[in-house]
């Protein structure tokens, strides 16, 4: 119950701040109408019109249509399905494997530590997008290969700062208490330690949400991520890339929808870090 009320008390704090608030509204709008894309979206996102092809915003096509005449409003609602399911689940997955290995290197140390953290510098040293790319043109296109490479890529950033958490937290009192009742040492690493630093985790993993829907992006951009003709708005900026002096509103809706979903996560991240902060609690 006072964990219920501590987590209220945050999410109060996180939305007394303008920018996250804005950020927030922004957030549920965009996840609303992609959730519920059948019902606002006034087409088919697959449907083609010949008499359509590449027409510019108008009454019946706010957005306009592509090369295939395929409304983009509709493509937009349901391709944000796709890369805000990237983002989420591939931060997810980074997050929860950086908080096992991290709490491993951090708790036991010594020679596990040494192994784990010289393996997650051979990964830090390639860049992560790269990282990513590699990955996924080994495993091939697909929704759940770039969740992969992305996911892998994430990786050491989280279990270097888990692992910086627990390594201030090891030597405090509580920890020695449990240990003086004969807990586990899975059960101190799980149910003591990692409640204590999960905060600057929190913060962490909303940040990367953005980050990994702008990866998923970059991959279907050059054609190693979700495929056409799926709509995804990575690939659909690939597909306008070929006709951007002539058309260009089949790149910019796109990158709209990607810009203003990234700096509304990044809005409630910030929040969320000034909400988490005790020197700036009131």
């Amino acid at each position: 119950m006072r964990r219920v009320k501590m987590w209220f008390q945050t999410a109060k704090r996180v939305f007394r701040t303008p920018s996250a608030k804005l950020g927030g509204i922004f957030f549920a709008v965009i996840v609303i109408a992609c959730v519920f894309a059948p019902v606002f979206a006034p087409y088919d996102p697959t449907a083609m019109d010949i008499k359509c092809i590449n027409a510019t915003p108008s009454r019946m096509h706010i957005c306009g249509t592509d090369s295939l005449g395929r409304d983009i409003f509709s493509r937009l609602l349901y391709g944000g399905r796709y890369s805000l399911s990237l983002g989420l689940i591939a931060s997810i997955v980074g997050m929860i494997l950086g908080i096992v290995i991290g709490s491993i290197a951090g708790y036991f140390g010594g020679f596990i530590e040494n192994l784990i953290m010289r393996a997650m510098d051979i990964l830090s040293s390639i860049p992560g997008v790269l990282l990513a790319i590699i990955i996924s043109a080994a495993l091939g296109p697909g929704f759940i290969n770039t969740i992969i490479a992305m996911s892998v890529g994430g990786i050491p950033g989280n279990v270097r700062l888990i692992r910086g958490q627990i390594l201030g937290e090891r030597g405090k009192e509580y920890l020695e208490a449990a240990e003086s009742i004969n807990c586990s040492r899975m059960s101190i690493m799980f149910k003591h330690l990692l409640p204590n630093v999960v905060s600057p985790m929190l913060v962490s993993f909303t940040m990367s949400i953005g980050f990994m829907i702008t990866s998923a992006a970059s991959l279907s951009y050059i054609g190693l991520g979700v495929q056409p003709p799926t709509p995804e708005w990575g690939a659909m900026l690939s597909e306008g890339t070929a006709k951007i002096m002539e058309y260009p509103h089949l790149l910019l809706f796109p990158g709209i929808m990607i810009g203003l979903c990234v700096l509304s996560i990044n809005l409630m991240g910030d929040g969320l870090r000034d909400a988490l902060d005790p020197k700036l609690r009131d």
